[in-house]
């Protein structure tokens, strides 16, 4: 069959089961929106902001499981889109990205609305293309998928010159995909994996190190059931949260800069660390040199770049975390004796009971970890939250009880402001039966306000909590601790009146001041079917613990703040 290459795109997107696309049109992607318009396969969803439509994209990968589908046009619509890409890669999310380009012709001239989108991309994507003709168009669409899921999966750019779209060409899209040079290996070696399970019966303090590896592969049961068989104690990376559930008796908390006291001193003593699908971010494990260094580890991971990377491996594992648990278990399940690890698990139960992940609530003001406590109180696993990044980011990794994958959806490895709305938006398209609650901060919320047309004009009912402070939270913190509260340019006293703004946008807004008018505004949002601002004034100097200063060792916590 002949047909444009704008029509080649659609013709990919319906035959690879893509339901929902986001993006926003310009010159240079015309022709596709002409398509996007002829068809009845899919629906598009029309962001205010080419980052919140990556975002967007982002946010349905996140939740659903599936590939994230966006599109922007050529120049700004694409540089726009930049923040979006790297925003993926970092924290390895399955994306496509179709951008608009000038028509061969002009690519190098400095034409209107040209960039180079390749160039560009080529840090923060897992792969790009540039179509150079409209025969390759069907195998590089059909590639472009196959990488963004498979492997590690990851964000994927095709940019298209617009003659390309224009042209007519013969479309037969591949079955399948042949790339020599990519081969992603899901056994794991069956040699590696016995000798890590003899590591596992051999050691006194073994601890599951899990990270959002664990969510991106779907491994969440058997992860479980590893930990459950063994009895062996578990921490969570913040990507991983929500992989054991809050009630599990073996989940120690989160670890790493902001993670609770038993995890980090866990992670200190341990003998051995079995690590799945976590990469050694600097933000887990502080000063290297102190990291574990008791202890011999396993890594598994399905990227082979990414074992040893940061720190010496004894049993490096490359595989999928499905597979190579299974294999692992199975060397395990009669052999080992759960009561072996009782003292280890009774040591870090004491590590808890010491210094519990808690705070100093209060009847005067409204504290940031109360709010999110009440949250959870209230929508528990019924809910996905997603959130911006700053104090209320981390505020909710620790308090939330996240019970499921795939529950918590935020910027990890980035650290982008203005993610958690439109990565709300995409979530709420992906899980229209669940509510979706983003808690943001007065700093982030403003970075992709816009997208409040895009819910409201699609229903969509996403719940903004703003735990507004009046400051840029996080670098305030660190201001007043590392720079003798010298508040440069974190004042963020000058707002808009969120409930009007959100009102103005078709929205429902509420100012919050006590307990008792949150606890009515939230309740009103959740049954009122309208994306919802709930700005809640919280206490302007709370501060996140407990906190590992940059470059400390995990053990040097700082567990409270105490006025010099």
């Amino acid at each position: 069959m002949k047909m444009s290459g704008a029509q080649m795109i659609i013709e990919a997107i319906i035959a690879e089961g893509v339901t929902k696309v986001f993006g926003y049109p310009g010159g240079a992607i015309m022709n596709v929106y002409d398509e996007i318009y002829k068809q009845n396969d899919f629906e598009h969803i029309l962001t205010r902001h080419e980052q919140a439509a990556v975002h967007a994209a982002d946010g349905y990968a996140r939740a659903s499981g599936d590939v994230g589908v966006a599109m922007v046009t050529s120049g700004p619509g694409f540089t726009n889109a930049v923040t979006g890409l790297a925003t993926a890669y970092t924290d390895s999310v399955p994306l496509v990205v179709i951008s608009g380009q000038v028509p061969l012709s002009l690519i190098g001239t400095d034409g209107f609305q040209e960039v180079d989108a390749v160039g560009i991309s080529r840090a923060c994507t897992k792969h790009n293309y540039l179509v150079h003709d409209i025969a390759e168009l069907p195998r590089i669409l059909k590639e472009a998928f196959y990488i963004a899921r498979s492997g590690r999966p990851g964000p994927v750019l095709v940019d298209v010159p617009k003659d390309i779209t224009g042209e007519i060409a013969e479309f037969v899209y591949p079955s399948d995909v042949h790339l020599p040079t990519y081969k992603p290996n899901y056994k794991g070696n069956d040699r590696q994996i016995k000798k890590a399970a003899e590591a596992i019966l051999k050691a006194k303090k073994p601890l599951l190190y899990l990270g959002g590896g664990v969510v991106l592969s779907n491994a969440t049961d058997v992860v479980r059931r590893l930990a459950e068989i063994s009895q062996m104690p578990a921490v969570e990376t913040l990507m991983a949260r929500g992989v054991m559930g809050a009630d599990n008796p073996l989940l120690m908390g989160m670890l790493g800069m902001h993670g609770n006291y038993a995890s980090n001193m866990a992670m200190s003593e341990t003998d051995l660390v079995i690590s799945l699908g976590a990469r050694f971010d600097d933000r887990v494990t502080g000063k290297l040199s102190e990291f574990a260094k008791y202890a011999d580890v396993i890594h598994v991971d399905i990227d082979p770049a990414n074992i040893a990377k940061l720190v010496d491996v004894d049993y490096p594992i490359v595989g999928d975390i499905n597979i190579v648990v299974e294999k692992l278990i199975g060397h395990l399940e009669e052999r080992i004796k759960p009561e072996r690890y009782q003292v280890w698990r009774d040591i870090l139960k004491r590590y808890d009971e010491l210094h519990p992940l808690t705070y100093h609530d209060s009847d005067e003001v409204i504290k940031p970890q109360w709010v999110i406590e009440r949250i959870g109180e209230k929508v528990g696993a019924d809910a996905v939250i997603t959130s911006d990044v700053g104090q209320h980011q981390m505020w909710a990794a620790q308090f939330y009880p996240f019970d499921r994958p795939r529950q918590w959806i935020n910027s990890g490895g980035l650290g982008t402001m203005g993610y958690g709305f439109p990565a709300a938006i995409g979530a709420q398209v992906a899980c229209p039966d669940k509510h979706v609650i983003n808690i943001t901060g007065d700093g982030s919320i403003l970075m992709n306000v816009q997208e409040l047309v895009t819910a409201s004009e699609n229903k969509l009912p996403v719940i903004n909590v703003i735990l507004n402070n009046h400051f840029l939270g996080m670098v305030r913190q660190w201001q007043t601790f590392f720079y003798d509260k010298r508040y440069a340019e974190t004042d963020l006293s000058y707002q808009p009146n969120w409930k009007l703004l959100a009102e103005a946008c078709g929205g429902a807004g509420y100012d919050v001041t006590t307990k008792a008018e949150f606890d009515a505004a939230l309740d009103a949002a959740l049954e009122g079917g309208k994306v919802t601002f709930i700005n809640v004034a919280v206490d302007r100097l709370e501060n996140v613990l407990p906190m590992v200063p940059a470059g400390g060792a995990l053990y040097n916590m700082l567990l409270e703040h105490k006025e010099s």
